[in-house]
């Protein structure tokens, strides 16, 4: 029998991100924890409530009545522990101090975006915060230790939008990239149909919401089963990519690594959503607007040095940022 555990914060958001993602895996990922050591802490919270919180099958983990009750007092919980943090976080900017803490998904409009807010709130003291996972993103939000972050939604595959949090749309559909060797096969075509990368293992990183499972339903759709590479690290991602063992998805405003290339795929099979999540009432609607003028213009500059992505919007006569053919 599992030793009871003496219930601590770090518990009731482990059973949260379970009840939030439906899932002990996806939970682990984005807690930074591994599947059987989340199940062993799951297990021991089980015997020290004494009852099931979760009902496990093949379709995820969803609560139980108990699960809902434990739940129902968690959340709370965990918002005062973060209001707690906030406050004192405030304490220590100091009295009447400015401060804007903002969360983004790895994206090269980021450095242009902080540049903007930066001269434009020189006496603010400005944070940010990377992560891959935009869920996790806008749980940070829901729990007020962000104001704003950037984050992306893949189509198909809805976030998991917390209560009060709001989001507005940057790019309605952006289309995903191939990142490829220089020297592959298909590296010399302006437009890559799916079908010829289908034999290439595709580097996937485990912890991007959906971004495997967004890969297998275009292959599928497309009568063909790709086979995929788990890789966290991103240099090690790009070096496997250069020296031609795998390809990788990429945004269109990427910069090719030394010995890739980056094309559009045939067809668009793979897109995204960007928006700016913040939650309801937290900005003034006038901060909220600079700030996301800030995220447009230097999202603009990024599309625009991008000659595959020229190349694209060009093509396809998207209306799509049309001030990026000015750059």
């Amino acid at each position: 029998m599992l030793a009871r555990v003496e219930l601590e914060v770090r518990h009731l958001r482990a059973l949260c991100a379970i009840a939030d993602t439906g899932s002990v895996r996806k939970a682990a990922v984005q807690l930074g924890m591994t599947q059987p050591s989340l199940t062993t802490q799951l297990r021991r919270i089980e015997s020290t409530v004494g009852g099931l919180l979760f009902t496990r099958s093949q379709h995820g983990s969803h609560p139980t009545p108990l699960g809902h009750s434990v739940l129902s007092r968690a959340r709370p919980i965990i918002a005062e522990m973060a209001a707690l943090v906030a406050a004192a976080r405030d304490a220590a900017v100091g009295v009447g101090g400015l401060r804007l803490r903002i969360g983004s998904i790895g994206s090269r409009a980021v450095t242009g975006w902080l540049r903007r807010i930066h001269r434009r709130l020189p006496d603010t003291d400005t944070t940010i915060h990377i992560e891959v996972s935009s869920n996790t993103l806008l749980q940070l939000l829901a729990t007020n230790q962000l104001d704003v972050a950037f984050v992306h939604e893949t189509a198909g595959f809805p976030l998991n939008v917390p209560e009060g949090v709001e989001r507005r749309v940057l790019i309605a559909a952006e289309p995903r990239f191939v990142s490829l060797s220089a020297t592959h096969a298909a590296a010399a075509r302006p437009v890559i149909p799916l079908a010829d990368l289908a034999g290439d293992p595709w580097i996937v990183d485990p912890t991007a919401d959906d971004e495997a499972t967004a890969l297998r339903r275009a292959f599928m759709a497309a009568g063909l089963d790709p086979r995929l590479l788990h890789v966290r690290d991103n240099t090690t991602a790009a070096e496997l990519v250069a020296c031609g063992e795998a390809v990788r998805p990429a945004a269109p405003t990427a910069d090719p690594v030394p010995g890739t290339v980056i094309r559009p795929l045939s067809g668009d099979p793979l897109t995204t959503q960007l928006s700016l999540a913040s939650r309801r009432g937290s900005l003034p609607l006038r901060e909220l607007n600079a700030l996301f003028a800030d995220l447009t213009a230097a999202y603009v500059d990024v599309a625009g040095a991008s000659a595959a992505y020229r190349s694209w919007l060009d093509r396809t006569g998207s209306p799509l940022l049309p001030s990026v053919g000015s750059h």
